[in-house]
């Protein structure tokens, strides 16, 4: 029966409730980073001192354990995003950004330099890959949307008509891609590699980098909203004051009602002529988690395969997603995602090996 009411998901998905303190300034104590020093506060510090790792980096945010009701509440979308169902979810933490082009050009720096990867026709390969299968991103001798230079050995972050883009998120990357990085964030933090880079398996009881399950990823969207649920990552409606998407209208009026932008098309202090139209990550304000751009800017790629039934089978607890398949899990709207392509309900997919200009990610790590 759960699959079938959204008002009793609603009901029976766990909330959590807390005293808030409110202060002028975010005090020290506040280490989720939403300005009050509450109960999930005391959680993090009490977590950190038990399992003896206090060195959280400061670009991460705390997501408390909790449940919610996934799927689409406003009876909008496609079929794959029904039944609406119950999760309950262990605490993570998650990156409060989108993953950058300098982050990841170090990245790439690091590896090439310890013989981990090559480079075969501007496209950057595991040293290993001998059938180049797996391909980890594009530089701009392959295709110019690609943010990453490759010249003399050595991998530079782009500038694109005078604008450093070292602060936008990483484009043009695979899934492939995204799961390296994440076990060499781990390796340079000294924490454990979650992923399997021969199998592309993810173990998820390492304490490393990984990326988000689709449950974990709809969760965080959500900051912690529970009644009412909201279709954007900060509020029922979107525009170009919240989050970087392309407003689609028709007759003179945007098509979507929770489109309530004023003007059409990309957003225009991003809409340069330099292709593509990311903006530096945090531009936006921070849902209720301290997270950032979980609404438009780039597609984020989840750990889970796609399925367009699974909702119907889902586990209650920690999904993981479907055991196989041909596509990988995309989530949150890009620059150039119409509004409903923007909503944390939707659920989109793509090649494992796809490198797209609207697709990047970001990482996690089990508390």
């Amino acid at each position: 029966m759960w699959g079938k009411d959204p008002y009793i998901l609603i009901t029976f998905a766990v909330i959590t409730i807390s005293g808030h303190f409110a202060t002028a300034a975010c005090p020290s104590a506040d280490v989720t980073g939403n300005c009050f020093v509450d109960f999930e506060d005391f959680a993090v510090m009490a977590n950190q001192w038990l399992s003896g790792d206090a060195n959280i980096p400061d670009d991460m945010a705390y997501i408390p354990h909790g449940g919610f009701a996934m799927g689409d509440l406003f009876g909008e979308g496609s079929l794959s995003e029904v039944p609406v169902h119950a999760v309950l979810l262990g605490g993570i933490f998650m990156s409060k950004y989108e993953t950058t082009n300098r982050q990841y050009c170090d990245y790439l720096n690091e590896a090439n330099s310890s013989g981990q990867i090559k480079v075969v026709s501007g496209i950057v390969y595991a040293s290993s890959d001998a059938g180049d299968s797996y391909p980890y991103c594009d530089t701009s001798i392959y295709d110019t949307d690609s943010q990453i230079d490759y010249s003399g050995g050595v991998f530079s972050v782009r500038t694109k008509g005078g604008r450093d883009m070292s602060d936008d998120p990483m484009v043009e990357v695979s899934w492939y891609g995204a799961a390296a990085y994440c076990n060499r964030r781990s390796s340079r933090e000294g924490k454990e590699l979650c992923y399997n880079l021969s199998t592309w398996e993810c173990d998820f009881s390492k304490h490393g980098y990984r990326l988000p399950t689709e449950a974990e990823w709809e969760y965080a969207a959500r900051g912690g909203e529970q009644y009412p649920y909201y279709r954007f990552s900060r509020g029922d409606t979107i525009s170009h004051s919240q989050a970087n998407y392309y407003s689609y209208w028709e007759g003179g009026s945007p098509y979507y009602p929770y489109d309530v932008n004023p003007t059409e098309g990309f957003h225009s202090a991003y809409n340069d002529a330099n292709f593509p139209y990311t903006a530096p990550v945090g531009s936006f304000s921070a849902n209720g988690y301290g997270l950032y751009d979980m609404t438009g800017n780039v597609f984020e790629y989840c750990n889970d395969w796609y399925d367009s039934n699974y909702y119907s089978t889902s586990p209650y607890y920690n999904p993981l997603g479907p055991v196989s398949g041909s596509f990988c899990i995309v989530r949150g709207g890009s620059w150039d995602s119409l509004a409903e392509y923007c909503r944390v309900a939707y659920r989109n997919l793509s090649n494992r090996n796809s490198r797209f200009y609207d697709s990047g990610f970001r990482v996690v790590l089990s508390d």
